[in-house]
Parts: structure tokens; C-alpha cells; sequence
């Protein structure tokens, strides 16, 4: 059993949460009881996950993607309301990081994402590790860029969309950033890399691999997320001796 704000705490010192300028809130964004004894983490707080908390009794709610987005509608209506309404009556808490999670040195999705992924980890392109969201590496050797996808793929469990760039060997040096990054593919290309790898792809992002001469693996939002959070999650358990479950809900995007 711990304190929740003490919890809370800790994870906003752990993850320098006040240092990001984001699109959402970071911490606690719905108070629930003030002990906690059960954390259940996800990546996003869909109401599928809040039913898997409530039916498992869960004190906590910890995801990567939380509420209260810039620009969203305020109102609380609809779906918005039905979610609020399954925490607040059952006295869970939500607690949520967006772009720190994303960001963390040891914790965070790419940290994780470069480590399932055998990336030897060479630096950011747009801070020092911890801080930025662009990290380089090198990859197993001997690979293409279909090689790459199939190693992406293979370890993530999802197939990776390839748009390969014409005229590249073996990749030398690989950029990524976990989520809806693809537009970060202009950096990853000034940085050097031979591939770039994120969790979505516009249609502009195509041409961009094609003109610029740099691979781009769309290995999945959710799938290049998934890591983080369970990695905090776990980091809380031993922190403060809570039990931990993480849930992944399926999504294909």
C-alpha cells in the first residue's frame, strides 16, 4: 500500500514532468482514493481499459495517453463523460505522461522501443537522451531496408509499412520516435540516418522518403507505445511494493 500522492510524485520527479511543454496534462488528471494498493497501466485510457480496472479493483490508472488534449471540446458529454463517470464512481485515479514518458532515458517508449528493437543507442538528434524525442542508433548489422521491416515486424509483432527510399544499401544509422512522429523524418534525414521509424504515416511522408533518400518503417502507434508505460508501471512496483498489471488493448493503428 502507498500513497498516492506520494506515487504521484515520484513519477513527476522520475520523469521531469514540468520540463515538457506538451499538448495535454501531465501527472494526475482525475483524483481517485488516496491509497493505492493496485496500479493498472495501458496505453491509452479507453473505457475498455477502465472496465479491465474496475473488474480487477485497480486504485490506479497509469497510460501514455490520458485526457484533457489542447483543442479538444471541454464539455463533458458523450464518451468523455461515460469515461470521468467509471472513475470517479469506482475512486480510481488516472495518471498519465504523454511526451515525458516518451523522453525517458531508461523508461521511456523509445528507450524501450530502441532496446526490443537491439538498437545500439548513439544520442539524440534534438537534445540529450532524456530530453529529446529524436534517437539515433545503429541496428543489427547487414541489414536493408527490407531486412529492417522484417526485424521490426518480427520483434513488435505487427507488420511494419516500408517505404523504401531507391538507390541504399545496408543501413548504417537508424533514427525513431515512437508514435505519430512521421513528420520528424526531415531530422532524422539532416541527422544522417539511413532509416527513420515511427508509429504513423501521412500521405506526404511517402514522397518525403522517396525525394530525401531515407527509409521509413510506420511500425504502428500503439505497437511502438506499448513498452513505456508497462516499463513505469513495473518501476512502481518495486519503488513502492504496489501490484502492477499492464492490459494491452489491441489496436491496429
Amino acid at each position: 500500500m502507498a500513497e498516492r500522492d506520494a506515487l504521484v510524485a515520484a513519477c513527476d520527479r522520475l520523469l521531469a514532468a514540468e520540463g515538457f511543454k506538451d499538448y495535454t496534462v501531465n501527472g494526475l488528471q482525475v483524483e481517485g482514493r488516496g491509497e493505492v494498493s493496485r496500479v493498472l497501466s495501458g496505453v491509452t485510457a479507453s473505457q475498455a481499459l477502465l472496465d479491465e480496472a474496475v473488474a480487477w479493483q485497480a486504485d490506479l490508472v497509469l497510460v501514455h495517453h490520458g485526457y484533457f488534449w489542447k483543442n479538444e471540446p471541454v464539455a463533458i458529454t458523450g464518451m468523455k463523460r461515460r469515461r470521468l463517470q467509471t472513475l470517479l464512481a469506482q475512486d480510481i485515479s488516472l495518471l498519465a505522461y504523454h511526451l515525458p514518458l516518451d523522453a525517458h532515458a531508461e523508461l521511456g517508449n523509445n528507450a524501450e522501443l530502441g532496446r526490443r528493437l537491439g538498437f545500439a543507442v548513439t544520442g539524440c538528434a534534438d537534445g540529450e537522451l532524456g530530453e529529446g524525442l529524436l534517437w539515433l542508433g545503429t541496428p543489427p548489422g547487414g541489414l536493408d531496408a527490407s531486412g529492417l521491416a522484417n526485424h521490426v515486424s518480427e520483434r513488435l509483432g505487427r507488420e511494419a509499412l516500408l517505404v523504401e527510399a531507391p538507390g541504399k544499401g545496408a543501413i548504417e544509422r537508424v533514427a525513431w520516435c515512437t508514435g505519430g512522429a512521421q513528420d520528424m523524418i526531415t531530422a532524422a534525414w539532416e541527422a544522417g540516418a539511413d532509416a527513420f521509424i515511427s508509429g504513423e504515416i501521412s500521405e506526404r511522408t511517402t514522397h518525403l522518403a522517396r525525394e530525401l533518400g531515407i527509409h521509413y518503417l510506420c511500425a504502428g502507434h500503439h505497437a511502438t507505445e506499448r513498452d513505456g508505460v508497462r516499463a513505469l508501471g513495473e518501476w512502481l512496483a518495486d519503488e513502492f511494493g504496489v501490484e502492477h498489471r499492464f492490459v494491452d488493448i489491441d489496436n491496429p493503428a
